[in-house]
């Protein structure tokens, strides 16, 4: 079965892209940033101040959410949409990542991937079939096909088997999303480690059995950037062009910089809020950390040229303050600093990319980085 094809090819700037995906809930420009609700929430940040910084879709998570509340709760209720009260596109992941990331608590068969709930330790199988299912049931505009994921550096053997048992799995995921009438689109997954034959491999074989998009998984998983960037360069060139390009879990504002300049249309990461909590902004100078000693008699704004208003009507002393005394406030603020800046850095990308200067805004930003926060005087 040959998918419909939700994307539209807007301009290209070199190997640079901007479309726009049309979904049952909205339209999402790329190149898009994702901000990652994971148990359909976003850790300190209201979901009306997500869709205030320009954010066009949202990520959950299927493992938690089939966890706690349940899929089939959240559809008696409306779906995730109207549970959050987001009411935009959402894509959510298969679970396959946690497949890596709780692999003390899993095994994983032909059949499926058994785990152990971190919450209550009862056992929880996870098989293609499932996830689509758990994804249709919270009501998800993009569902992904249930894959393994292998944490690098890793031996080829252990590469090539998760990519082929992935290859296998995305076989049956797209049964199971045929076997009910879809209303939402289903994206592959680009497995194959660091090895560039059998990435080439495994977006060939995807592109034979066919999907709506295609992510690139099993990268920023601890292999250095150097690494990513080339995977991306012996992939991306292998997937359609008419279709969008998902670089899974990436990353910092300079990986999707980087990564946009490759051909990637879609990111998501826990990065900006999980730093925020820490202290961390991001901005156009670059990250600040804002634990540091020498902002705590600074008044000027933390980023007066940002289009987010607490980036611009805060004091660096009073963020420093609420940081160094642990008030939720400093974690909340910054988290959507960095959400705006995210967006903010998408938004630029989309301009330059129409408008042929994406080469310029890419070295331009990259100076501004490279030059630094400007100390108080």
């Amino acid at each position: 079965m040959t998918l419909p094809n939700h994307f539209e090819l807007k301009h290209r700037d070199g190997d640079a892209r901007t479309g726009v995906l049309t979904t049952p809930h909205g339209e999402v420009r790329t190149p898009a940033f994702m901000p990652v609700g994971t148990a359909g929430a976003m850790k300190g940040i209201h979901w009306r101040d997500i869709r205030e910084t320009g954010a066009d879709i949202v990520l959950g998570n299927t493992y938690h959410l089939m966890l706690r509340p349940g899929a089939e709760r959240i559809a008696a209720l409306g779906g995730l949409q109207k549970f959050t009260t987001w009411n935009g596109p959402m894509l959510t992941d298969s679970g396959g990542f946690q497949v890596m990331s709780l692999a003390k608590l899993r095994k994983v068969t032909e059949h499926a991937v058994t785990f152990r709930s971190h919450i209550d330790g009862a056992s929880v199988e996870l098989s293609p079939e499932r996830s689509i299912e758990v994804q249709r049931l919270l009501g998800s505009d993009i569902a992904m096909q249930l894959d393994e994921c292998v944490r690098l550096p890793a031996s080829r053997e252990d590469i090539e088997r998760a990519m082929q048992l992935s290859l296998r799995w995305a076989k049956r995921s797209k049964r199971a999303f045929e076997t009910a009438p879809p209303d939402y689109m289903l994206f592959g997954i680009v497995q194959g480690g660091d090895v560039v034959p059998l990435r080439q491999e495994s977006a060939a074989r995807l592109i034979e059995i066919g999907f709506h998009g295609y992510a690139i998984g099993g990268l920023a998983v601890g292999e250095p950037q150097d690494v990513m960037l080339a995977m991306i360069e012996a992939t991306a060139p292998h997937l359609p062009q008419d279709r969008p390009r998902y670089l899974m879990g990436v990353g910092t504002p300079d990986d999707m910089l980087e990564a946009v300049a490759r051909g990637i249309d879609m990111f998501d990461c826990v990065m900006p809020t999980r730093n925020g909590r820490h202290g961390l902004a991001f901005t156009r100078r670059g990250p600040v950390n804002l634990r540091n000693a020498r902002h705590a008699d600074d008044p000027r704004p933390l980023d007066e040229e940002s289009n987010w208003p607490p980036a611009r009507d805060y004091s660096r002393a009073y963020l420093h303050h609420l940081v160094k005394s642990g008030e939720t406030l400093g974690a909340m603020l910054l988290s959507e600093i960095n959400v705006a800046y995210y967006q903010e850095l998408m938004r630029g990308m989309r301009e330059v990319i129409a408008g042929g200067t994406f080469a310029e805004f890419r070295e331009q930003v990259r100076t501004t980085w490279q030059a630094g926060d400007i100390p108080p005087r």
